[in-house]
């Protein structure tokens, strides 16, 4: 019976997503070249003998349109043979990614592949695909409901509100997510997964400075005199220190067989296990993580007790923290390395540097599984089990 192993996984450093962010003059296109070439460079395979790659990417317009992954391939020096695409499932585009090229393996249809993501929110801001005015949603959705979705902050306040999380709690973990990647950066670990680029080989949104009284001084992020009156239950606790930056990035991950693997000196990683993707409250929008968990834990017939590492993407603490109520997963065994609050979170990269952070962290921690999971835009959620091999 076939399976998939992920063989090797590499990303970039992280910038701000911002004109003056440490990447914001490299064109999305060659962030994700720079990990592919890296990828092959450090696996030794000839990229002829890739059968297609897969990249995540959100904001599918201007520099990032026309299959972004394409271009990336060709800039990488790759053969023109190699095919590529690009999927978009929002925050989770990356992983999904992961899902189809691992799926794709175990079929047969794939011998050898690679999933990707790519974002550069500083040249193609979030919501650039949707002209000022244009409606994305449709007549349909707004006759069901017709009160108005939301957006992503809101869901993090109603989330907040609904589970009780106040805004040191909040504050606190996103203090623990800058301690603990500031101490890998420091002990080298992260030296094995990023990929210098240009001069840039640090995540530039760390701050190993913060404290929950800096933290506290920062205003609400998203309050909405409107939004407040419809949602009195929200006390607007959010902030720009409890919620993920705005960033750029990209990162890559090489999966195939272990029979593959074997005939082409590779040494596998991890095993990809089992895969699960559902649907949520589009209004709460980002607590797909708690069936998503259930769902795949399900499927591998294992038990959260299992789990020896998790990474779950820290869009804001609110979702984090709502998650570990729900399953009652042991925190200190969550993002273990730092989430996207302290590393950052370039939107169709996400996904695989999830899983480029952890297949490392498993690696370095002797852990036999670990589940990653994402909260993503419209009410969805990706999870995976990973398992050393």
């Amino acid at each position: 019976m076939r399976d998939a192993v992920i063989v090797e996984a590499v990303r970039t450093p992280i910038g701000k997503g911002k004109p003056n962010g440490a990447l914001a003059h490299v064109h999305p296109v060659e962030l994700l070249a720079h990990t592919l070439r890296t990828l092959v460079e450090r696996s030794g395979v000839d990229p002829a003998l890739i059968d297609d790659v897969i990249g995540g990417t959100v904001d599918q317009v201007g520099e990032q349109a026309m299959n972004t992954t394409r271009y990336a391939v060709l800039s990488a020096g790759f053969p023109e043979s190699v095919p590529a695409t690009t999927v978009d499932r929002q925050c989770g585009s990356s992983q999904q990614a992961v899902h189809f090229a691992a799926q794709g393996v175990l079929s047969g249809a794939y011998d050898l592949v690679v999933a990707c993501g790519v974002e550069s929110m500083s040249r193609v801001p979030m919501w650039s695909n949707v002209p000022a005015g244009a409606d994305p949603f449709g007549p349909g959705v707004a006759e069901r409901y017709p009160e108005g979705l939301v957006p992503q902050g809101i869901s993090a306040e109603l989330i907040a509100a609904k589970w009780s999380i106040g805004r040191e709690q909040m504050d606190t973990f996103a203090v623990s997510s800058h301690r603990k990647a500031a101490e890998v950066w420091e002990s080298g670990l992260f030296d094995a997964e990023v990929a210098p680029l240009e001069g840039v080989a640090r995540d530039e949104c760390v701050r190993p400075g913060s404290t929950t009284e800096i933290l506290a001084g920062l205003k609400p992020a998203y309050h909405d005199p409107v939004l407040a009156e419809r949602f009195p239950q929200i006390e607007w606790n959010v902030t720009a220190g409890n919620a993920s930056p705005i960033n750029d990035g990209a990162s890559a991950v090489l999966i195939t067989s272990s029979e593959t693997a074997a005939r082409l000196g590779l040494c596998p990683l991890a095993r990809l296990h089992s895969f699960a993707v559902t649907g949520s409250d589009p209004l709460l929008m980002l607590t797909g993580v708690i069936p998503a968990t259930e769902k795949v834990l399900r499927r591998a017939s294992l038990t959260l007790d299992d789990i020896d590492l998790f990474e779950v993407n820290e869009a804001f603490s609110s979702v984090v923290l709502a998650w570990r109520q729900e399953t009652g997963a042991d925190l200190a065994r969550v993002n273990v390395h730092g989430g996207a609050i302290a590393l950052g979170h370039p939107l169709g990269a996400s996904g695989t540097r999830l899983t480029t952070t952890l297949v490392h962290a498993m690696r370095e921690r002797n852990a036999r599984y670990a589940l990653q999971t994402m909260c993503e835009a419209g009410g969805l959620a990706n999870a995976m089990v990973l398992e050393r091999v």
